[in-house]
């Protein structure tokens, strides 16, 4: 590898280049990690500060590489044209040593038979220089001379390079084109070729010397800024970071410490002395609501938040704590008592005026009742209280009939109209009737349904018995809910007659329910009844009532097919079923189901369940009688049925309710009655049908009176399917067949 003079005079100014870079690294590493460990700790405590060291350091690495790259272009251009600067003069010295002794002009005279370089002056130059090789050429662009490793192109369709007129020839070869005696001094044209290797290592060595340096100045200024924003903007942003962190992971308690002096930039202090008030206030602010937001909980959860007198939850918990803290529990009374018809006065004065009247219930008995009695609002329209009883003071019912008496005896006035409640009352004592608290309430309340159902109004006190038929009330209805499940329901008919012709016109449905039990019977029979009011409250009605419908026009269509006899099936409608809104559409589905003719059922309503709402019971009356199905009112004369609405009714028979036809023979009322049904049904345009036929002397007066169908223990019990199909085979059409089945 060769170098000039001015190479090796700057190569021993510094130290080697491997030497050098080793140098460089060695600093570069240390002050990285000096700036790293100053700058640990706010790298640790932020991810933000490290985006910033970096972006920092990134955008001032970037500028620098830029920088270098310009100067590494101009480092190089400038260490091949010294080189070539070195040649060229190093080739006139050793044409000024070998040249002939004269003038340039004499030189010029020679020009074409001689050049003044020596073999030996040539072998010097391309030994202590970088030149490869000479090519001389003489004015004409003739090639005279070469010496070492060039070639010999034509100057005079050589194209120029540029200013210096240099080539590349690759591998870091280069051809330099010296022009003439303006160039050279000499009448000759000289082409060098020079080996640039070594320069091109060393303006790599100057890049990666330049690379370390904008690294190192880099990190330095990234150090500084650093530091600078550490001091002044960093660790105050930290500081208040961890305040929002705390804030935001306990703002009840964020357990911030008191803040003294805070280092870095002044606003910044101020909005963290402001952000720590801030976080402090919102603590006590939401500790604060917390607060009340409980009380309003409590409230909510054990008072009542239109008496404001305590709620069943919270009565019952005053009840626990009554005695916690004697050795021997004091008896107490528990009574409550329900507004009787209270739904009323809702549906017909509005709500806003049964709360006036419930709040003016609960301040009547706080106002009226002794201190140390407990009032509380346990229901809707259902009040409780417990008193305690001493020796020698009121007895239980006492307090009971004094409850129920400060409601009735008072008047209550709202918005000029005046009211007069009753109530049902019920109570129970503690320990006698209960143990717990729980249990004197429960038991309160049963003696309150037992009043309720024995009239209203009334007054009583708790009884085992009251329970056990509770219990009994329930087991019935638990037992219910599994007939509907397993089937256990079966459909009896009895027959109707019409009393002029003998012919048999139709049937009634009657539901009976035969339990399975171990018994060796296998079973018994559940009379109705006990059960039916039960499916009643219990909305159990409707599912059964549904299933009667269908088997019941199953069973009629079945009497058609195998009879040819037109036999109409009647089934009765509860009040609970008749205020389904989807009746008349149950029933055509099941119509349609079966394929029995519309007029082979009569559906049958008692007055009691359409006499609440006259118009929906006209509109579905109208929609079932659209359907072509029989309309009929049952037990008519026991209800309070005006004319005025019987007439709008699109019914097809009055049924005369059995009580009337067993007494008539007897009581010159109930005939009279019954005589007043088959005359308003003649009037009317009905037929008449009456139950409870029990005797040929029943059947003779209603011959009499003009009634046109019958049905009764006379005639028929309720039979089951098979045994009604027999029955029918076997009639002979003539109502005296009975008179000679009986005597047989």
């Amino acid at each position: 590898m060769k170098h000039n003079r001015n190479q090796t005079t700057t190569a021993q100014d510094q130290p080697a280049s491997g030497d050098k870079n080793a140098w460089i690294l060695t600093s570069l590493m240390r002050l990285f990690s000096t700036s790293g460990e100053k700058n640990s700790t706010i790298r640790r405590r932020s991810g933000f500060s490290a985006k910033i060291a970096g972006f920092v350091f990134l955008t001032t690495l970037i500028v620098q590489v830029a920088i270098t790259a310009i100067s590494y272009h101009d480092y190089k251009q400038d260490l091949f044209f010294q080189s070539v600067d070195t040649a060229r003069a190093s080739l006139a010295s050793f044409l000024n040593m070998s040249a002939q002794s004269g003038t340039p002009e004499n030189a010029m005279a020679s020009a074409q038979r001689t050049v003044p370089l020596s073999a030996e002056a040539a072998t010097l130059l391309l030994q202590s220089t970088a030149v490869m090789g000479v090519s001389a050429y003489d004015l004409e662009f003739r090639p005279l001379k070469r010496w070492g490793a060039v070639s010999a192109p034509d100057l005079r369709v050589m194209p120029f390079q540029g200013v210096r007129n240099a080539r590349d020839m690759g591998f870091h070869v280069y051809e330099e084109i010296l022009i003439g005696p303006d160039r050279t001094g000499w009448p000759y044209y000289f082409i060098l070729r020079l080996d640039t290797q070594s320069l091109a290592q060393e303006a790599q060595n100057y890049l990666v010397q330049s690379a370390l340096i904008a690294a190192l100045f880099s990190t330095f200024l990234t150090t500084i800024l650093m530091i600078g924003l550490g001091y002044w903007y960093l660790n105050p942003i930290m500081v208040l970071t961890g305040m929002i962190r705390k804030a935001s992971e306990h703002p009840e308690d964020p357990d911030i410490a008191e803040i003294g002096d805070i280092k870095g930039s002044r606003e910044i202090a101020k909005t963290i002395r402001a952000a720590q008030k801030l976080i402090r206030d919102n603590a006590a602010h939401i500790k604060d609501i917390r607060s009340h937001a409980e009380d309003k909980i409590h409230q909510l959860a054990y008072y009542d938040s239109l008496t404001g007198l305590p709620n069943r939850t919270q009565f019952i918990e005053k009840l626990r704590s009554f005695n916690q803290d004697n050795a021997t529990p004091k008896p107490f009374v528990v009574v409550t008592l329900d507004l009787d018809h209270f739904r009323d006065v809702n549906d017909s004065m509005g709500h806003h005026i049964g709360d006036v009247i419930l709040k003016s219930v609960g301040e009547r008995l706080k106002k009226t009742l002794p201190p140390s009695a407990l009032v509380a609002r346990a229901g809707e329209d259902e009040f409780a209280v417990m008193m305690p009883l001493t020796s020698g003071g009121n007895k239980a019912e006492d307090v009971a009939r004094k409850v129920a008496q400060m409601i009735k005896s008072e008047r209550f006035i709202i918005m000029e109209e005046e009211f007069r409640i009753h109530c049902s009352v019920g109570f129970a004592l503690f320990p006698e009737d209960g143990e717990e608290p729980e249990q004197v309430l429960k038991n309160a309340d049963i003696a309150l349904n037992r009043a309720k159902e024995d009239g209203r109004d009334m007054v009583r006190a708790y009884s085992r018995d009251f329970d056990l038929a509770v219990q009994s009330r329930f087991q019935l209805l638990r037992d219910l809910r599994l007939a509907l499940e397993e089937q256990q329901f079966e459909l009896h008919y009895q027959p109707q007659f019409n009393i002029q012709t003998g012919q048999i016109i139709g049937a009634e449905g009657l539901l009976r329910w035969w339990k399975p039990t171990g018994s060796k019977e296998g079973g018994h029979y559940i009379s109705p009844g006990e059960f039916i009011p039960i499916a009643e409250s219990s909305g159990l009605i409707v599912p059964i009532g549904e299933w009667v419908l269908r088997q019941s026009c199953a069973y009629a269509k079945k009497l058609n097919e195998e009879t040819g006899r037109d036999i109409r099936i009647a089934v009765n409608v509860s009040g609970v079923q008749f205020r389904q809104k989807d009746l008349v559409d149950t029933v055509a589905a099941i119509l349609d189901e079966t394929g029995l003719k519309p007029e082979l059922l009569e559906i049958e309503v008692t007055e009691s369940s359409f006499m609440d709402d006259i118009q929906y019971t006209i509109s579905v009356l109208k929609s079932l009688n659209d359907l072509g199905v029989e309309l009929a009112i049952d037990d008519f004369g026991t209800g309070y049925s005006s004319l005025a609405y019987l007439r709008q009714f699109p019914i097809d028979r009055l049924k005369i309710d059995r009580s009337f036809i067993m007494n008539a023979l007897s009581d010159s009322d109930d005939a009279s009655i019954a005589r007043t049904i088959i005359a308003l049904g003649r009037a009317l345009g009905l037929q008449v049908l009456a139950e409870g036929v029990e005797t040929r002397e029943h059947e003779q007066f209603l011959i009499n009176e003009g009634c046109d169908e019958v049905q009764g223990f006379r005639y028929a019990k309720p039979l089951p399917e098979d045994k009604f199909r027999h029955f029918i085979d076997m009639y002979s059409g003539d109502l005296a067949y009975f008179d000679e089945s009986s005597n047989a």
